[in-house]
């Protein structure tokens, strides 16, 4: 297993991922789409979830492919920011066909970064432009730390961020990850500048500073925020071709890179969550072996995006907290 040419989740051929950022706000969206609809499934393991249209990828329900995948900061707010998306799509005529009727189909999600000392006093909801800004912007590149959904984020102690990552596998198919990572919990351990993620990194994309040479396992983690404030929301995507129940399976397996990367994750005031997507376009080279590695590879490649989301967090004028490179 290797980092893809870019070692973003856009090293799948035929993805596409749009940033939007008002720093003013102190908050933006991040989308996610292709040149075809996605297999998709989705994994939800925080207790304080804020999501649009997620019930649709359950294997058995209709709807077989997504037209987009919505990161968002603004929580409830920000869920406004799907429409903007299908508003984008349905100008370039994507969507799920009902008679005459193209109907985009924009399963999201939202962090909660209204307390991070951004102006949040609107008349009218920004998300919704913010999220036609970002589809209209999608490409292959796209920059990482304080941008799009991650503008605003923050951790326990350290400034959070969006984080992508990839993962090339001995088989030919790759597998990419992408994230907010706005969490309750932290992505370093103890007071130290040692990413949790550290066994995973891979040629020394987030400081190459190794495993943390000692912590204690018994300390108990502090609150730093306030209940609610949190929530890490990912999605991570192959090549292969998934049905829903294989996609939904790989966004399960990928919720283990999440815990490697934060400690505590999946707590009762986080909204943690995963969608997994397929552009379908490899088959399985091994039906019996191949989901096993897509599923490692999956919490790989998430721990990885994590760390790198923090990592390449920049600063900014009233920060509430520091960066990592800080």
């Amino acid at each position: 297993m290797r980092p893809g040419p870019m070692n973003l989740i856009t090293d799948i051929h035929g993805l596409r991922v749009g940033n939007a950022r008002d720093d003013l706000l102190r908050s933006g969206v991040t989308v996610l789409t292709g040149d075809a609809p996605l297999i998709c499934g989705v994994n939800v393991m925080g207790g304080a979830p804020g999501t649009r249209e997620t019930d649709l990828l359950a294997p058995d329900k209709m709807v077989q492919g997504v037209d987009a995948l919505v990161l968002s900061g603004g929580s409830a707010f920000g869920l406004a920011a799907c429409d903007g998306v299908a508003a984008g799509l349905r100008a370039a005529g994507r969507g799920f066909p009902v008679g005459l009727v193209q109907v985009p189909i924009v399963p999201g999600a939202i962090v909660f970064d209204l307390l991070n000392g951004g102006d949040k006093d609107w008349d009218d909801n920004p998300y919704p432009a913010l999220g036609r800004s970002a589809f209209d912007t999608a490409a292959r590149r796209f920059a990482i730390g304080s941008e799009g959904a991650g503008t605003g984020a923050m951790t326990h102690r350290l400034k959070g961020g969006l984080g992508s990552a990839s993962a090339v596998l001995d088989c030919g198919i790759t597998v990419g990850a992408l994230v907010v990572v706005n969490a309750l919990g932290s992505a370093t351990v103890g007071d130290s500048r040692h990413f949790w993620a550290a066994p995973w990194e891979m040629q020394g994309e987030f400081g190459n500073l190794g495993p943390a040479p000692r912590h204690d396992p018994g300390r108990e983690p502090l609150l730093a925020k306030r209940l609610g404030e949190a929530t890490t929301i990912a999605i991570v995507a192959t090549d292969a071709a998934l049905d829903k129940a294989q996609a939904h399976r790989m966004a399960t397996a990928a919720q283990d890179g999440m815990a490697r990367a934060i400690v505590p994750s999946h707590t009762p005031y986080d909204g943690d969550l995963v969608f997994a997507a397929s552009t379908g376009a490899k088959p399985l080279p091994d039906p019996a072996v191949t989901p096993f590695l897509l599923g490692h590879a999956a919490a790989v490649t998430l721990a990885r995006a994590i760390a790198r989301g923090v990592y390449a967090a920049a600063p900014r004028p009233g920060d509430l907290q520091p960066c990592w490179r800080a």
